[in-house]
């Protein structure tokens, strides 16, 4: 079967960098998927991306589909034949709507039962009628934000520009938002001019000769070597953040690295000030030496070519010399403020207009903060560090600083709490009590910042619950499951056992007023769809993720060790046969209520063993999961296995006296209560 190259361009308006290698994944993805559907062999599969476009390059497509011979399943004979042997409607329609006869009917048997059958030939199309279907996968595709322009009532990305279609030399003809199809695309904006694209294969080539370096991996690699070949030249390192350079090549078609400096006076700032003017604001590498320490200069990457390269210099130095001089000013305009006055003005800042202003907040964390360091019995030192980092955590968002690089919240607040005198162990918590900011950030080092980081999210996350903010969807405008993720990674990372219903009392206590009865059950059910996300990383069976996070035990690192123990011993015989048996009490368990168990209503030794079983281990396993002995304690309930199954061979739970079977349920109660301390073991499935 012949083949064709297949190339799809979007040619756009400069889309947001930190847009485009999502939504050039996503095209990539769903030609991909297209062509799969349409049972279209190919080979390889180039992505093309810059900010100007989003391209396909598929090699080597089939110009027609494959013929397909298929079995067509019908009616059962008895539905398909009546009593006198003839043809139902059923049968003759079936033959129909499969482009055969009822000549061509045969019968096959399946479990026992005759089923109609036919064959069924689809005829395969050809390529290029298909391909105008490719429309609906441009237009298809979704982005965070969209903009309407012109009189179009289409909503995008950036507006379209042009379009290049092509399978093999001939355009495939289709039109979005009055832009028609074509085999031309456009160079760069100012060194380039329009090329028209003969054949697919040559699209990267073409490209290159207009400056436009279409391969975003390509592209990246010279970045990287022109930062390489820099350090060498000049004896710097040149740390390569790899969140900026994603960000950098996705800013630029036609990559050449420069460098410029500034004056050497500014190196007085703090090395967060400087590198956060030069990365977030700039998107410039900052540049250290052989010691790690911050010089004077700054590597850019300009869109062109090497040509006039010292005016782009002076250019980017004189934007910088204008931050880093406003910096300055902050910075030093920030040390006439005295902590004590900036914690005062968070009292005239609002957080929210239904959760009160910043110091208000501020309150709940040191109160909060207080009941967790009794809760985890940290030392009396470390209480009174808590106290203070608490009550100063938020002092930093009054000063210029923050207000002018907000990324550095947190940071120079650690800086200056340090300049005022404040101990190590406090100036480190106003920093870390923010982490994690984002999911490959680490967590708090320390105990002291733990605890705050834990009062700070908790109080956020369940004042806006109380409030009903609950995130709903892809909208999370408070970034509650950010936090709510950093709450879990902390207990974890820390091995704190503190049960999530426990954290959430004692922080509901301050919006009691305003809270709804099933607050708690919104937040208990928030939190363990968090979790799922750490036992889909551990590799736990889901139905084993279910039994865990429907015990009564909602402890974090808990959970997760009897998800790890559960999903290790599953992989073993005896598992089924202890399932079975602890599952079987919490079935028959559902049907009885919580009361006193009476031992002299029972009848035989089986009940009296499953009584004295259960008081021997009851305790123990309470006290194994608390001391984060969770496979001990397992153990213990497995333990029961055999005593399980002789009390069911010997003894009616539902017996005829119904006081008997109340006290029997009611001893079925008991136990599957303390199973499920550990797991809603019956959610397992066994075969």
């Amino acid at each position: 079967m012949s083949k064709q190259d297949l190339l799809i361009e979007i040619g756009l308006e400069e889309v947001p960098a930190h847009y485009v290698t999502d939504a050039s994944n996503q095209f990539t993805t769903k030609v991909s998927e297209w062509l799969n559907d349409k049972k279209l062999s190919y080979g390889e599969v180039k992505s093309y991306s810059t900010p100007r476009r989003l391209a396909v390059l598929v090699k080597e497509v089939d110009e027609k589909q494959p013929d397909i011979e298929e079995e067509a399943k019908g009616p059962a004979r008895k539905i398909a034949v009546d009593e006198n042997g003839n043809w139902t409607k059923a049968a003759i329609g079936f033959s129909k709507g499969q482009g055969a006869n009822v000549e061509d009917i045969y019968f096959k048997e399946i479990n026992g039962v005759e089923y109609v059958h036919v064959q069924k030939s689809i005829k395969g199309q050809e390529t290029k009628t298909l391909l105008t279907e490719l429309r609906q996968i441009i237009i298809g595709l979704t982005f965070p934000k969209n903009m309407r322009w012109g009189n179009q009532d289409m909503r995008y990305i950036r507006p379209i520009k042009w379009i290049v279609a092509l399978f093999g030399k001939e355009i495939i003809p289709f039109e979005i938002a009055g832009v028609t199809t074509n085999s031309y695309t456009f160079g760069h904006r100012f060194l380039g001019s329009q090329v028209e694209i003969a054949a697919p294969s040559l699209y990267e080539a073409l490209l290159l000769e207009q400056f436009v370096l279409a391969d975003p991996i390509k592209r990246k690699e010279a970045i990287v070597n022109q930062l390489s070949e820099m350090e060498a030249e000049q004896n710097w390192v040149i740390p390569i953040d790899a969140e900026l350079l994603e960000e950098v090549n996705n800013l630029v078609e036609y990559p050449t690295a420069l460098f410029g400096k500034f004056e050497a006076d500014y190196l007085s700032l703090p090395d967060e000030v400087l590198v956060t003017t030069m990365k977030e604001h700039q998107r410039y590498f900052p540049v250290r030496n052989q010691s790690g320490e911050l010089q004077p200069f700054f590597v850019t990457v300009r869109n062109g070519d090497h040509n006039h390269l010292e005016n782009v210099a002076r250019g980017n130095e004189k934007v910088l010399r204008a931050r880093l001089s406003d910096a300055n000013f902050f910075y030093k305009e920030d040390q006439k403020l005295k902590i004590e006055d900036a914690v005062l003005k968070l009292d005239k800042i609002v957080f929210h207009e239904e959760l009160g202003t910043l110091g208000e907040k501020v309150k709940r964390i040191v109160k909060i903060a207080e009941i967790l360091s009794d809760k985890l019995k940290v030392s009396e030192e470390e209480k009174k560090d808590v106290a203070r980092a608490a009550s100063i955590c938020k002092f930093d968002l009054v000063t210029h600083m923050v207000y002018e690089f907000p990324e550095l919240q947190g940071k120079i607040g650690e800086k200056y709490a340090r300049i005022s005198g404040e101990k190590e162990a406090v100036a480190l918590a106003v920093n870390e009590h923010y982490m994690p900011r984002h999911a490959d950030d680490e967590i708090p080092n320390s105990n002291v910042g733990g605890i705050v980081a834990l009062a700070d999210k908790l109080d956020t996350i369940v004042g806006f619950f109380a409030i009903n903010k609950i995130p709903s969807g892809s909208q999370d405008p408070y970034a509650l499951r950010r936090q709510a993720s950093g709450i879990v990674q902390i207990l974890l990372a820390k091995n704190w056992k503190l049960a999530l219903p426990e954290l959430f009392d004692l922080t509901l206590d301050f919006y009691k007023e305003i809270a709804k009865s099933d607050t708690k059950q919104d937040l208990l059910s928030f939190f363990k769809l968090r979790l799922k996300h750490v036992f889909a990383e551990e590799k736990i069976r889901h139905d084993i993720v279910d039994a865990v996070l429907e015990s009564s035990n909602i402890e974090v690192t808990s959970l997760v060790n009897r998800a790890k123990i559960l999903n290790e011993i599953s992989k073993t015989e005896r598992f089924k046969e202890e399932v079975e048996s602890l599952s079987r009490v919490m079935n028959i368990a559902k049907k009885g209520i919580e009361k006193e168990i009476n031992p002299q209503l029972f009848e035989n030794e089986y009940e009296e063993t499953l009584y004295k079983e259960y008081l021997r281990i009851s305790t123990d396993v309470s006290t194994l999961l608390t001391n984060g002995q969770e496979k001990e304690g397992y153990q213990l309930l497995a333990s029961l296995k055999e005593v399980i199954n002789a009390y069911f061979d010997h003894t009616m739970v539902m017996a005829e006296n119904e006081i008997v079977k109340e006290n029997r349920l009611a001893q079925m109660v008991k136990l599957s209560k303390l199973i499920q301390s550990f797991a809603q073991i019956n959610n397992i499935i066994v075969k």
